[in-house]
C-alpha cells in the first residue's frame, strides 16, 4: 500500500498542470454565473442544482423513479408527461450517499459530486492524451475540455463530468492492458448514462481486436509501457514514465506494439471478461425498466415520451439545412449546436486520418452517431458531444506544437472567457436545456 500511495502521489504531481489548468478554467466560468446570478437577484448555485435534467436527478434522489408509464394524455397540458425512468440510477445514488453522510443537501450534495467527477474527467483526459502524444497533449486536452462552448455543463449538477470521468479512465485501462478495471468503469459508464452504449462498443472492439490480432501473430501480452498502468509494483497510476518519452503521437499500430497479445490460454480470459463485464450496468437497468413498466421495450417506451429515438439523422439534416436556409432567424444556440456539430465532425474524421487507438476512435464515433442520430430537441445534442474528448486530442496536439506560450495562453484564455459567457446565456437567459 505505501508503494501504491508513492506512484499515486506521483502521478499527481505529474496531472497536476493539467488539473489547476482545468480548475482555473473552471473557476471563471463559475465565478461568472455567481456573479452573474448576484446581479439578476436569482442565485447561480440554485440555477445550477435544479436546471432541467439536474431538476430530475436530484428528485429522483430524493423521491425515487416512477412505477410505471403515464397514462396516455396525462400530462399533457401540465408538462408531466414524462417519466423520470429516462434518467440512469448511478449519479442519483450518489446524491443520496454524500446526503446521508454529509449534512449537504440534495442540490448541494449533486453539485460537489458535479465538481469532484469533473476533476476526475480532466485528469483521465490528461492520462489518455499524454498516453497517445505526450504530457504536454495531456493538459493542454485537459484545459480545452474546460473551454468548451458547453463546457457550464461540467459545474452543473448533470451526468456528463461522471459519465467522462468514468469513459476516461475506462479507455485508459483498455489501452493500458487493464481488462478488468475496463470492464467494471464501463459497466459503471453504463449506469450514469445511455450514451455509455459507445463506451460498450469501444471496449468489446478492443478486447476483440486484441484477441484476434494476438492469434494471428502469437505474441505474449505484456501491461504496456512502463508507469501507465493501476496495479503492479512494475507500473504506476499515471503517465509518469510515457512524459519523459518522445512525444511522437501513437497511432493505432502504436497501441498494438505497446503490448503483445495473450498467447496461453490461461491469458485470453482477462479481455473477454472485460468485455463480458462492459455492458453490465447498461443492461441491467434498461432490463430493470423494463420490468418495472411490465413490457419488454420499457426503457424505449420512455425514451420516446421524451421524443427521443434514433431516426438516422433526419431530425439533425433538417435543422441544419434550416439554419442554412434562414440564418438570421435561428436562435443563438441552435447555431451553436450545429458548429459544434460540424466541429465533431471534421475532427472525428481527423481522428480517424491521423488513426488513433482503436477504442478511442470507435468511443467517439459512437457518441457522434448518437449525438446526430437523435431525434431530440435539437439543442441538447452539443451536450451529448461533450464526454466525446478524444476528438479534441488533435486539437490539444496542435496547439503542443505551437512555440509561442503567449500565443497559447491568448487562444485558452479567449476560449474560457467565450466559454463563460455562453455559459451564463445557457444558464439564464436561454429556455432550452443546455
Amino acid at each position: 500500500m505505501p508503494a501504491r500511495l508513492r506512484r499515486l502521489r506521483a502521478a499527481a504531481r505529474e496531472a497536476a498542470p493539467a488539473l489547476l489548468g482545468f480548475a482555473a478554467v473552471r473557476v471563471i466560468g463559475v465565478a461568472v454565473l455567481f456573479s452573474w446570478g448576484h446581479r439578476s437577484g436569482r442565485p447561480a448555485a440554485e440555477r445550477m442544482a435544479t436546471l432541467w435534467d439536474a431538476q430530475q436527478y436530484t428528485e429522483v434522489a430524493a423521491a425515487g423513479y416512477d412505477h410505471g408509464l403515464p397514462s396516455p394524455g396525462a400530462g399533457a397540458h401540465t408538462g408531466d408527461a414524462y417519466s423520470n425512468l429516462a434518467f440512469f440510477p448511478l449519479y442519483p445514488a450518489l446524491i443520496r450517499l454524500v446526503r446521508a453522510v454529509t449534512p449537504l443537501g440534495f442540490p448541494s450534495a449533486a453539485l460537489l459530486i458535479a465538481w469532484v467527477a469533473s476533476l476526475a474527467a480532466a485528469w483521465g483526459i490528461f492520462a489518455v492524451a499524454a498516453w497517445c502524444h505526450g504530457r504536454r497533449t495531456g493538459v493542454l486536452a485537459a484545459v480545452v475540455w474546460g473551454a468548451l462552448p458547453h463546457a457550464v455543463v461540467e459545474s452543473l449538477a448533470y451526468t456528463e463530468a461522471l459519465f467522462t470521468a468514468l469513459a476516461a479512465w475506462s479507455l485508459y485501462a483498455v489501452l493500458t492492458r487493464r481488462w478488468i478495471w475496463a470492464g467494471a468503469l464501463c459497466s459503471l459508464a453504463g449506469l450514469t448514462r445511455p450514451t455509455a452504449v459507445a463506451l460498450v462498443a469501444a471496449v468489446v472492439a478492443a478486447a476483440v481486436a486484441t484477441i484476434v490480432r494476438g492469434r494471428a501473430r502469437g505474441r505474449r501480452a505484456a501491461p504496456g509501457p512502463a508507469g501507465l498502468g493501476w496495479g503492479s509494483a512494475e507500473v504506476g497510476w499515471g503517465p509518469a514514465e510515457a512524459s519523459r518519452q518522445a512525444e511522437a503521437p501513437r497511432s493505432a499500430e502504436g497501441w498494438w506494439e505497446s503490448a503483445e497479445a495473450p498467447r496461453s490460454a490461461e491469458e485470453w480470459w482477462r479481455p473477454c471478461l472485460g468485455a463480458a463485464i462492459a455492458p453490465l450496468g447498461w443492461l441491467g437497468f434498461i432490463a430493470w425498466v423494463g420490468a418495472r413498466v411490465d413490457r419488454w421495450d420499457g426503457y424505449f417506451a420512455v425514451q420516446r415520451l421524451w421524443h427521443s429515438r434514433f431516426d438516422g439523422g433526419v431530425r439533425t439534416a433538417r435543422e441544419l439545412w434550416h439554419i442554412c436556409l434562414h440564418p438570421a432567424s435561428a436562435p443563438l444556440t441552435t447555431v451553436v449546436v450545429a458548429l459544434v456539430l460540424c466541429g465533431g465532425a471534421f475532427l472525428c474524421a481527423l481522428t480517424v486520418a491521423h488513426r488513433q487507438p482503436l477504442p478511442l476512435v470507435v468511443y467517439s464515433l459512437g457518441l457522434l452517431v448518437i449525438a446526430v442520430g437523435d431525434s431530440a430537441f435539437f439543442a441538447v445534442r452539443a451536450r451529448f458531444l461533450l464526454p466525446a474528448f478524444p476528438l479534441l486530442l488533435p486539437l490539444a496536439a496542435g496547439l503542443a506544437r505551437v512555440r509561442s506560450g503567449g500565443v497559447r495562453l491568448t487562444l485558452l484564455s479567449t476560449a474560457a472567457a467565450l466559454s463563460a459567457l455562453y455559459g451564463v446565456y445557457l444558464v439564464f437567459v436561454d429556455i432550452h436545456a443546455p
